[in-house]
């Protein structure tokens, strides 16, 4: 199992974020795909046609989201916790994921500089 901690400055408010982040609608606006969101902790969701499903476990409007991901036959959880910092250009989104599978890692570590954050950025820049 292996970590992964990274942060991405991302020109937009918090709020904008976290309304990107839990609102299924947005969520299709800037990935591309349906989706299911909630902010009910104990919630699934499912994003990228299922290539990211999980529970959501803990929020804090518009500063913190904490979900487990799964993954097939993980003995122990993986755990995305997602941090909203404003900046001065706009907010430092502080990403931190815990327990990846060792075959999984570079294919998800990428897929959150690659897909996840590039795409949140493209759409606040656009």
């Amino acid at each position: 199992m292996k970590d992964f901690k990274k942060y991405y400055l991302i020109p937009a408010e918090p709020a904008d974020i976290y309304n990107a982040l839990t609102n299924p609608v947005t969520i299709e606006l800037w990935t591309g795909d349906p989706a299911e969101m909630s902010t009910e902790p104990g919630s699934e969701f499912s994003m990228w046609e299922g290539s990211i499903v999980g529970k959501n476990l803990e929020f804090e409007q518009d500063k913190k989201i904490v979900q487990q991901w799964y993954f097939d036959g993980q003995e122990e959880a993986s755990i995305v916790t997602i941090k909203l910092h404003p900046d001065k250009n706009g907010t430092s989104v502080e990403i931190r994921h815990t327990n990846i599978p060792d075959e999984a890692y570079q294919d998800i570590t990428e897929g959150w500089v690659d897909s996840y954050l590039s795409a949140l950025e493209d759409f606040f820049t656009f």
